[in-house]
C-alpha cells in the first residue's frame, strides 16, 4: 500500500487522500500549460525578420531578462530570457555559473548542440584572460546563447521564469 494510506481506519473514519490529488491536479495543470506554450513556441511567428534585414548588434540586458536583436541602432526583435544560476556580476571564473558582460562576438553555431539553436559566444576576450590570471583561477570558455534543451522546447514558459 502506499504511503499516504493509513492501514487500518475505524468504522466511523473515513479518510481522503488528498495529497495524490493535490498532487495529480498539479501536475495536470502544468503539462495543460506546457502543451499551450509549446505550440505557441513552435508556431511560425506572425511578422518573420524579412530575409534583407541584417542584424548586426545582439544586446543582452541582463537585469531585465531580454535579448534584442537589433539592425542600424533599431531593435528588430526581443525575445525573454533565463540566465545562469548566478547571473549578478560578470563571469570571472569557469564554473561561477555568470553571464559574460562585455562585447563578443558571435563566432559560430553549434550544430551538434544539445539545445537548441546553439550559437557560441567569443568569451574569454585578452581582457577576461589578464583578470582570470590576476585571479589566479581558470577564465573558463564554451558559452552559447541557446534555446531550450532538445526535446524539451514545453517547458520554455516554466524555465524562462527563473535562472
Amino acid at each position: 500500500m502506499p504511503f499516504f494510506y493509513k492501514k487500518y481506519y475505524s468504522s466511523k473514519e473515513q479518510r481522503t487522500p488528498w495529497l495524490p490529488i493535490i498532487i495529480g491536479l498539479s501536475l495536470a495543470a502544468i503539462v495543460s500549460t506546457s502543451a499551450i506554450a509549446y505550440v505557441k513556441s513552435t508556431s511560425k511567428p506572425k511578422n518573420p525578420i524579412p530575409p534583407s534585414t541584417v542584424i548586426d548588434r545582439v544586446f543582452v540586458d541582463k537585469s531585465d531578462r531580454i535579448l534584442k536583436l537589433m539592425s542600424d541602432g533599431k531593435v528588430i526583435r526581443s525575445y525573454r530570457i533565463a540566465l545562469g544560476e548566478s547571473p549578478s556580476g560578470h563571469k570571472q571564473q569557469e564554473g561561477d555559473q555568470r553571464t559574460p558582460v562585455g562585447i563578443y562576438t558571435l563566432d559560430y553555431k553549434n550544430e551538434n548542440s544539445i539545445a537548441h539553436r546553439s550559437i557560441h559566444i567569443s568569451y574569454p576576450n585578452d581582457e577576461d584572460k589578464t583578470r582570470a590570471k590576476s585571479l589566479g583561477v581558470n577564465p573558463g570558455g564554451d558559452i552559447m546563447i541557446h534555446g531550450q534543451m532538445n526535446g524539451f522546447g514545453y517547458l520554455a514558459l516554466f524555465n524562462q521564469r527563473r535562472d
